[in-house]
């Protein structure tokens, strides 16, 4: 049965007699098209089993008998839920995790116009920051495959005999393996194989999301005051990717053959042999191609048309080269040196994760300073874009008796906080801080990794001791992940207190609202209440992240100091001071590693929980789509950007749907994450289509989340300017209407400024719980929805049904 629509709004001009439709799209949680239709019988009208559109049965062939929607319109529904969804296996993308706040650092720079002084700086530092994360993810795979497995663990015969595996490889059988070249040669399997899982991981990701070809217009090079999210080459990251995949590919196989390398051509030149010639020859070539690899991140990401730039010979063979030298390397340290053993830690291993770490903390503080010359740099707001002050929006806890706009009518004083302060988060510098966040997980994980693996292959031995272990700078960064986690207590302890004196503030407000009398029941004014302060802790994120970001930098400066300083593990160097220092060094040092182990097994049950449970789905789903959302611009093993195939999908139907019929119209119906598919596939459309298009928006993060992180792309600017190109011929009533529940932890308002004449965006807040409790209308509890069933509230049709007769 077709879904009609109200006729209670009154109000606006008379309907148009063309069709008219609603375009529905789902928000996170996999949301199904017959959960969406309300109906089991669907007909998919575009699309494959991954995203597509469907109707109805019966509305199949609306376009062919418009006169059965003339009160109405027909409903279809856009489901992208296998773009992010899958089997539980793709919960190990949460492994990638440093490299998708790499990526989402690149889209979090401040606002400032394209040409501004500083964008180029910003671009090709965050570039560099994902391509150290490269190195350094192999550099550990490396650490552990080739330093404490090959050159420990098989130079020592008590590690060798604990392990049969290594049999073959032991030094002391002195069998053609055992020299400690080919055992480095060998090994190098591991973290090459690594390097080829990430290339293919891409590889596969690249030719479904990124090969989607959006809709080719006029590029938008003359445009300079173009906002990027209606550049049409802006959801096309095809040939960026593809570049990135070779250059870090590149920088992989560099780091291998740098560590196949360093040892052989060091036992070489204390040995006045020979074959030091040809060694220099190979790290000068090494260096070479290093420094390809960094003049090939220079090469920025073209958004203003397609990018289908052929990519030059010297790029193209960039890895290929690499892949030569690797194997070039592995002869060299291969070949025959009598009397060569090893001892110690891998040569070349310390020096590398020392350098690494302090050009990754120089970069950072290098972005701090990118990102400050851009927020001075940042442009004027737009036309009709006000002082801040205008922006507010007063919300009070809405009442079911109809007072939900009139602050003082038993609901208490407005509620200027919700949904967060104005402004851009952390001031600007949230892409600073989660390079930080990328830059400390990474090395998290890699000190948490190597350590575990030295335990597990000395066995009850003691690190330092029975194996020299990994490089003292990865046990000094595993000793301190302890410290952090305990650090972290203090600002989740505030959010837990802030959330619990809320609770308690608005257990009054609420009673006032709803009028209880004496039917207050305490642990219902307490549900509701919890709900309404759960909903504000969304906006401590911001606080969280850089908290986070600045204990992680501090402790590896600490960490730095602490290994170049004491040239021991802090429990050896703690040895000799007070008991409890001591006791607590060698904890510290012994928990640590176990620490990341459970920190990184906890992840990944977290990503398959929420592969297989829609609530846990609806939880951590919100921020793994957002962390997805954006192009791989600088990381190509990232997760790969499902908006790349989504958006191009919904703004190839809206055109071309529309373009069938200049009387058609359509209500483009967002929910949550949708919301902001909805948005970006508006910009993307041409002034004309996007004329006969409104946009109803609810549960919307917009501003909460992407206007605060993300300002250069939807910041106050964008969104007024998405306003004024949805006006109606009724300036005052504009196209687009936001609806949102203050008990909502995700959507809320979008406060875009608007003429004092002019209707705002946002609707007055909805009513959530609808009654208190039971009464005769609701004889079963009624449930606190928070970011749930928008489309089952009474007021949504009514909202739906006026902004149809806007068009």
């Amino acid at each position: 049965m077709q879904q009609q629509w109200s006729a209670d709004a009154a109000g606006g001009p008379a309907a148009p007699t063309g069709l008219a439709m609603e375009l529905l799209v789902h928000g996170v949680g996999g949301t199904t098209p017959q959960d969406m239709l309300a109906d089991p019988h669907l007909s998919q009208l575009t699309g494959d089993t991954v995203a597509g559109t469907y109707r109805r049965w019966q509305d199949r062939h609306a376009e062919a008998e418009p006169e059965r929607y003339r009160d109405g319109a027909v409903e279809e529904a856009y489901s992208w839920a296998g773009l992010t969804s899958g089997s539980a296996g793709r919960a190990l993308w949460l492994l990638l995790l440093p490299f998708m706040f790499a990526n989402l650092a690149h889209w979090m720079r401040p606002a400032a116009p394209r040409t501004a002084r500083g964008q180029g700086l910003y671009d090709i530092v965050v570039r560099v920051v994902a391509a150290s994360l490269t190195v350094l993810l192999t550099a550990a795979a490396c650490e552990a495959a080739l330093d404490l497995t090959a050159w420990q663990c098989a130079g020592t015969a008590a590690c060798a005999a604990h392990h049969s595996w290594l049999g073959f490889l032991s030094a002391a059988r002195g069998e053609w393996w055992s020299e400690p070249g080919r055992r480095l040669a060998l090994a190098a399997a591991v973290p090459l194989a690594l390097v080829g899982v990430l290339w293919w991981l891409s590889h596969l990701t690249w030719s479904s999301y990124e090969a989607q070809r959006p809709d080719d217009r006029d590029g938008g090079a003359d445009r300079a005051d173009l906002p990027p999210m209606e550049l049409p080459g802006f959801w096309y990251g095809m040939r960026m990717v593809r570049r990135l995949r070779m250059v870090h590919v590149a920088a992989g196989m560099l780091t291998i053959a740098l560590a196949v390398l360093l040892p052989a051509l060091r036992y070489d030149r204390t040995a006045h042999g020979p074959l030091a010639v040809p060694g220099w020859i190979l790290l000068g070539l090494l260096g070479l191609l290093a420094a390809g690899v960094l003049y090939a991140l220079v090469g920025s990401r073209r958004e203003t048309e397609p990018d289908d730039r052929p990519d030059a010979m010297p790029l193209r063979c960039l890895h290929w080269a690499s892949l030569a030298l690797l194997l070039l390397a592995a002869v060299y340290a291969g070949w025959a040196r009598p009397g060569w053993a090893s001892d110690g830690r891998l040569p070349g291993a310390a020096g590398l994760f020392a350098v690494l770490c302090l050009l990754q903390l120089a970069l950072v503080l290098l972005l701090v300073v990118a990102a400050l010359v851009l927020r001075g740099r940042g442009g004027e707001p737009g036309p009709g874009v006000p002082g801040s002050g205008a922006l507010e929006t007063p919300v009070v806890i809405p009442s079911p008796r109809g007072a939900e706009s009139l602050p003082g009518q038993g609901a208490g004083p407005p509620d200027t906080s919700f949904g967060g302060p104005d402004g851009p988060a952390l001031l600007g510098l949230a892409g600073p801080a989660t390079a930080m966040l990328a830059v400390g997980l990474g090395n998290l994980f890699t000190a948490g990794a190597t350590v575990w693996a030295a335990q597990w292959l000395m066995a009850k031995g003691t690190l330092g001791i029975t194996l020299p272990g990994p490089p003292l700078l990865l046990i000094w960064h595993s000793s301190g992940v302890p410290v952090l986690a305990a650090l972290l207590l203090l600002p989740i302890a505030r959010l837990a207190l802030l959330t619990v004196l809320r609770k308690r503030r608005f257990r009054a407000r609420v009673d006032a609202a709803y009028g209880t009398g004496v039917r207050t029941s305490e642990t219902r004014t307490g549900q509701i209440a919890g709900a309404l302060a759960k909903a504000e802790l969304t906006d401590g994120g911001p606080l969280l992240i850089g908290w986070i970001a600045v204990l992680g930098f501090l402790l590896a400066v600490l960490s730095v100091v602490g290994a170049l300083v004491e040239h021991r593990t802090p429990a050896l160097a703690a040895l000799g001071g007070p008991t409890l220092v001591s006791y607590a060094a060698t904890t510290l040092q012994s928990v640590g590693g176990w620490l990341v182990g459970m920190f990184v097994v906890a992840l990944v049950a977290v990503g398959r929980a929420a592969y297989k449970q829609i609530a846990t789905r609806r939880t951590v789903g919100v921020f793994w789509d957002i962390g997805t959302f954006w192009p791989r611009a600088a990381h190509p093993f990232a997760p790969p950007c499902y908006a790349e195939r989504a958006v191009p999908d919904l703004h190839w139907r809206i055109r071309t749907w529309l373009a069938e019929d200049p009387e058609r119209r359509l209500v483009l119906s967002g929910h949550s994450q949708g919301t902001v598919l909805a948005a970006a596939a508006v910009w993307q459309l041409d002034p004309e289509s996007r004329a006969r298009v409104a946009l109803l928006t609810y549960g919307c993060p917009l501003r909460r989340l992407y206007g605060r992180f993300f300002p250069g792309f939807m910041g106050p600017a964008d969104l007024v300017r998405l306003r004024q190109d949805l006006l109606r011929p009724h300036p005052a009533a504009p196209g687009w209407r936001n609806l949102f529940r203050i008990t909502d932890p995700i959507g809320g308002p979008v406060r875009v400024a608007v003429p004092v004449e002019a209707e705002p965006v946002d609707a007055p807040a909805f009513t959530d719980p609808l009654v208190y409790d039971r009464d005769d209308r609701h004889p079963l509890p009624v449930p606190i929805n928070a970011h749930s069933d928008y489309r089952a509230d009474p007021r949504f049709i009514a909202e739906r049904d006026l902004l149809l007769r806007r068009i």
